[in-house]
């Protein structure tokens, strides 16, 4: 198997270096000091590795981290080939350089923490869960504790219930095949062994998952039914946003089908079916066509929705988080095969938002 360059540029000590203090020069050169988090380390990629994958070659130059762990790093904008963002399948040419921000290393995994959770399925190889909104599902920057992820490991590993969550997504994500955004409620599949795990992971990937999301949309669409399709990458200015980019090394095809089920006076309820499934992709598309999510703070400029919005009484805000919830999900038990739908209703306060746009008419 091929090996990756050394990092650049490798510096040995002055050749009359005495580190062990003995007065006669023959220390042997030290070893480099590993890079740390926030590092910027330079690859110029030798002609053994021309072919390989980006994510590949650095899973090579940086053993400790996984694969997926690195891939995440990439399609976070860390590492550039001659100077432009890249996607972790880029295919390397002899001579490219890849410059790589290192970034932090995985931490352990998550404590378990005694968080109510509410059961759709669950059995030996996989469980469903109705996420509540506000749940971040596994730990990140600035989201250490009150995962999916922790309360999970409470739910189905404390008293030393063996192999109760899969570990093939890493450390940090315990049992996780999928995500939601913190602020979407819904259905959310688990993995309880590496062999469900995998098998679950490869039906997102062929795309023969079924999801469904219901959304209140600010504006209603022109059209009762639709596909949006348009590529989706890094936003350019706005890392923690996405945007509909053409020609960008991280744009990546997305697709989403809408069908309106009910119109409000400036506002709709749409069901959203995703082909694909990219961050942010529901929001993005939405937006795109002048229909953001309800309250969505990213995309809409609303971070809450007070009755005045809808020229209602004074009272309690009626919403203060995107108006989306991941309805239902199909797919093959990864066991039996057996194809099973998984659903959940909407939650309370995307309830209240639709009695009080039904209560001020069309």
């Amino acid at each position: 198997m091929s090996q990756p360059p050394p990092l650049l540029p490798p510096q040995p000590p002055p050749a009359d270096r005495d580190d062990d203090g003995d007065g006669d020069g023959d220390d042997l050169p030290l070893t480099p000091p590993a890079p740390q988090a926030g590092d910027e380390v330079t690859f110029v990629v030798s002609a053994d590795a021309v072919g390989e994958r980006l994510d590949v070659f650095l899973t090579k130059a940086f053993p400790d981290r996984s694969r997926s762990f690195l891939a995440r790093a990439i399609d976070r904008g860390a590492v550039r080939v001659d100077g432009l963002a890249a996607r972790s399948s880029l295919k390397l040419r002899a001579g490219s350089q890849v410059r790589f921000t290192v970034p932090q290393p995985p931490r352990d995994g998550p404590a378990a923490e005694e968080i109510p959770l509410d059961f759709i399925h669950l059995d030996a190889w996989m469980a469903v869960v109705d996420k509540p909104a506000g749940m971040v599902v596994h730990p990140a920057k600035g989201n250490w504790k009150g995962t999916l992820a922790g309360a999970l490991k409470w739910h189905l590993e404390r008293a030393g219930e063996a192999g109760g969550l899969s570990i093939a997504g890493g450390p940090t994500r315990p049992g996780i095949v999928h995500r939601l955004d913190r602020d979407t409620s819904g259905v959310i599949l688990v993995a309880r062994t590496d062999e469900a795990h995998h098998a679950l992971a490869k039906q997102f990937e062929q795309r023969t998952t079924e999801k469904t999301y219901l959304a209140i949309t600010q504006t209603a669409p022109q059209f009762d039914r639709d596909e949006i399709n348009l590529p989706i990458g890094i936003h350019p200015y706005q890392r923690e946003k996405m945007a509909v980019r053409r020609d960008h090394a991280t744009s990546r095809e997305a697709v989403t089908r809408y069908e309106v089920l009910e119109r409000f006076r400036g506002a709709a309820l749409v069901q959203v079916t995703p082909k694909t499934g990219r961050t942010h992709q529901i929001r993005v598309h939405l937006a795109a066509i002048g229909c953001p999510v309800l309250c969505d703070g990213l995309y809409s400029g609303r971070t809450v929705i007070e009755p005045v919005f809808l020229r209602l009484p004074a009272g309690p805000p009626l919403l203060q988080r995107q108006a989306l919830h991941a309805a239902s999900i199909a797919i093959d038990h990864p066991v039996s095969r057996e194809r099973l739908t998984f659903s959940a209703p909407l939650p309370a306060d995307i309830e209240r938002m639709l009695a009080a746009l039904r209560s001020v008419g069309s």
